[in-house]
């Protein structure tokens, strides 16, 4: 464990268990052993910001790889299985998408549908704090 601090607002998050994108899922859609036992605990993981889904969001999407193109506005583009919603206590400026971010936040296991996007989110970090690395 280590203390992870965000550039972005100044603050430093409490030591926070580190969580791979490999490490997010057992076997198809179900969360592994290790992403169950973390719900609710400060969590750390290193991603992508991808494209907003909307301008003034205080939310975004973490990839494991770099998208150019929001994956949920192209209908041609596949789904990616290994993202997890970033919700954070202000608006956020997008960072490029092809430099990698660690983001410590709450991790929230279990589905979840946004009241004002629609957007539905398995995983979360809530009250997370980004830095680009």
């Amino acid at each position: 464990m280590f203390v992870a601090i965000s550039i972005a607002t100044g603050l430093a998050a409490a030591a926070a268990d580190t969580l791979a994108f490999t490490e997010l899922y057992e076997k198809g859609s179900d969360p592994s052993a290790k992403t169950t036992a973390l719900a609710g605990s400060e969590v750390e993981i290193v991603g992508y910001m991808a494209p907003p889904l909307k301008a003034q969001a205080s939310f975004f999407v973490l990839t494991k790889m770099p998208m150019a193109v929001c994956p949920f506005c192209d209908s041609t583009l596949d789904w990616p299985t290994d993202i997890v919603m970033i919700k954070t206590s202000s608006i956020v400026d997008a960072t490029p998408f092809n430099f990698p971010i660690k983001v410590v936040g709450k991790l929230e296991v279990g589905f979840e549908k946004d009241p004002e996007t629609g957007f539905v989110s398995f995983l979360r970090l809530a009250d997370a704090v980004f830095e680009r690395l």
